[in-house]
């Protein structure tokens, strides 16, 4: 069997090598850089290797074998030597309808298969972004797909397949015939020789049907939580809203994190109780107030929030927050973040009084960018809240 599918056109030709020009075509791969000069040797059949070696006077600067250039890297490209193209190849060679196994040329793209598979119930059991690979770059780069986590890569579907080595070698391989030669060359970037055929254990198609479900979330925490929640379902992907243009809640909520809030303040239903709840702050004061309250904390201090001051008649001051008094003595803690306290007997009291300088240490949104300061104050203004219209621009 054969396919004449046209495929889009392999490597992209550019006029500008990243390096002089030796009359050799410069070639980038998919990821666009870099751009190498180097011989493009075609290869049409399995027998075309290695006999090219000698009619390229040797090939002393290497050979690679290369498919569709879609690689975003440069592990299809070789810096002035030869590029064995192999889309050439591209025969479909025998298919068993009853397990599914499909052997077929190197340069057969997944295209070519799912042309040839999907209109006879299967499906390829790996599919990456883009169908414009072929059978021996996946193999050879060992794709993923979007059922990675269920399916594993391209290689654990690979039943078998052939190398031809420099010196004309040919060797069989799979799991259990060569089987250190097929481990190596899955995810080999093409270094252990040419792939000339394969065998492609393909899936059935049990339905026509999909059944999808589009679940919003925000930040890393909520991805992996949805991770783990969604192991056990095929396909999987998620996407970054890179058009949104509201605050951003996730880092809204981990700037709160990062600058400490949590542990003295409330919102919602987590964090401290040492400071004020902020669950409403947006109710009761203006985004300026809120902004110069984290800046200069000093400025404004409630009276039910003040630490107080003690004067010792030794000499030594203690200030901090009252958490036990009685007649004969006041239990204080010097820092609401720490469970160090020190005792204060009235006996040795000479001065009490409020301190007018805040709880909160000042400086603690240094660590902050302005955008994270700019979230910050949404997801303060918001009450914690990720449906708030701040974030559903």
């Amino acid at each position: 069997m054969s396919s004449a599918a046209t495929d889009p056109p392999i490597l992209q030709h550019r006029s500008t090598p990243d390096e002089p020009f030796d009359g050799k075509p410069p070639f980038e791969p998919w990821g666009r850089y870099p751009k190498y000069n180097a011989t493009v040797v075609p290869l049409t059949w399995q027998t075309d290797y290695p006999g090219v070696i000698e009619q390229n006077e040797g090939m002393p600067a290497g050979a690679l074998p290369v498919g569709m250039g879609r690689s975003y890297g440069d592990v299809c490209l070789l810096k002035g030597g030869h590029l064995l193209v192999t889309t050439g190849m591209n025969r479909l060679l025998h298919f068993e309808p009853e397990t599914g196994l499909l052997t077929c040329e190197a340069g057969v793209t997944l295209a070519q298969i799912l042309d040839f598979a999907v209109p006879r119930g299967f499906f390829l059991p790996v599919t990456p972004g883009t169908k414009y690979v072929t059978i021996a770059g996946a193999i050879a780069n060992d794709i993923h797909g979007k059922n990675h986590h269920v399916a594993g890569t391209f290689g654990n579907h690979i039943a078998q397949f052939e190398i031809v080595r420099s010196d004309g070698t040919r060797i069989h391989c799979s799991p259990t015939n060569n089987p250190d030669w097929y481990s190596a060359t899955i995810g080999g970037l093409g270094l252990t020789g040419l792939i000339t055929w394969a065998t492609l254990r393909l899936k059935p198609i049990v339905s026509r049907l999909v059944d999808y479900e589009g679940i919003q979330f925000h930040g890393i925490d909520e991805f992996l939580d949805l991770t783990n929640q969604s192991k056990d379902i095929e396909y999987t992907v998620s996407w970054i809203d890179c058009a949104s243009n509201g605050r951003n809640f996730a880092r809204g909520r981990d700037a709160y994190e990062v600058a400490q809030c949590n542990l003295c303040h409330r919102v919602g239903n987590a964090g401290g109780s040492v400071g004020p709840d902020l669950t409403a702050i947006s109710s009761r004061y203006q985004r300026r107030d809120i902004l110069s309250s984290i800046i200069e904390p000093s400025k404004v201090v409630s009276e039910q929030y003040m630490n107080t001051a003690f004067r010792l008649k030794n000499g030594d001051t203690v200030v901090g927050r009252v958490v036990e008094e009685n007649n004969n003595r006041i239990i204080v803690q010097p820092d609401a973040l720490k469970p160090d306290r020190v005792e204060v007997k009235l006996a040795d009291l000479e001065v009490r009084k409020l301190s007018p300088l805040s709880p909160m240490p000042e400086g603690l949104v240094n660590v902050l960018s302005k955008d994270e300061i700019l979230d910050l104050m949404a997801y303060l203004e918001a009450g914690g809240r990720r449906d708030h219209p701040d974030f559903s621009q």
